[in-house]
């Protein structure tokens, strides 16, 4: 399962009130994805609902560290400090969640720029199931500028400029998201991807290697490593 499926089957578990379910798959993601700020918001909101509190605003913490201006991360911090009866933490980080959905010089607050983001992202994927990658990119090209801090819709974004061989444009989005976040390992396995299909085979093996050395079962990078070696061998038997 990688990592998306991970994410995809801790939010049903949440939405079913699987707690414990929700814990195991996204402390397996966070560990896949330890610079995943979204991973460690959720899996502080199961922790919190499955009466672990103290483990919960770790989490939330730890989200923050990773995006400090992740108004649902302050908002749940706030709530899960007020049951905890710390008062005036739990003022300030609803201070600092209002602070930041409302910040200066943004179109819309962070809570709706969010919203209109991930609805972007909804068309977008359609459109890839589609197969209309035009299209998908211009959508994920919205949802990125309302939100450029969600690393999940640029890393889509890249996969879109990929399947429109717009390896460039794929290259410098990826280079840039690892730039900041340099333990995205899926947004790395897609650069090496890239750098195979640039036929810099060499350097694509070593984007894998590091994946493997930040999440060592990571299933497409393991699978991937191999393909530098296997294309070489293929040209060299056609020479």
């Amino acid at each position: 399962m990688n990592t998306d499926q991970l994410i995809s089957k801790g939010k049903e578990s949440l939405a079913q009130n699987d707690y414990v379910g929700a814990i195991s798959a996204l402390k397996e993601a966070a560990d896949r994805e330890p610079g995943f700020a979204d991973v460690r918001q959720l899996l502080g909101v199961a922790l919190s609902l499955a009466g672990q509190p103290e483990a919960a605003v770790s989490e939330f913490d730890r989200a923050l560290a990773l995006n400090p201006s992740y108004v649902e991360a302050h908002l749940n911090r706030a709530i899960t400090l007020n049951d905890l009866g710390r008062y005036d933490e739990a003022r300030e980080s609803f201070r600092q969640a209002w602070d930041s959905d409302h910040s200066a010089g943004r179109p819309f607050s962070r809570s709706v720029s969010a919203r209109l983001a991930n609805m972007h992202m909804e068309l977008a994927d359609l459109y890839v199931d589609l197969g209309s990658y035009k299209q998908a990119v211009e959508q994920y090209t919205h949802s990125v500028r309302l939100r450029p801090d969600f690393l999940d819709i640029r890393n889509k974004l890249a996969r879109a400029f990929m399947e429109r061989r717009d390896l460039q444009d794929a290259l410098r989005e990826l280079q840039a998201i690892l730039g900041d976040h340099p333990d995205y390992v899926e947004a790395r396995v897609n650069l090496g991807l890239v750098y195979y299909r640039l036929g810099q085979y060499d350097v694509a093996t070593e984007e894998w290697r590091t994946c493997l050395q930040r999440s060592p079962d990571h299933p497409k990078a393991r699978a991937f490593l191999n393909m530098p070696r296997s294309q070489r061998a293929g040209e060299e038997g056609a020479g």
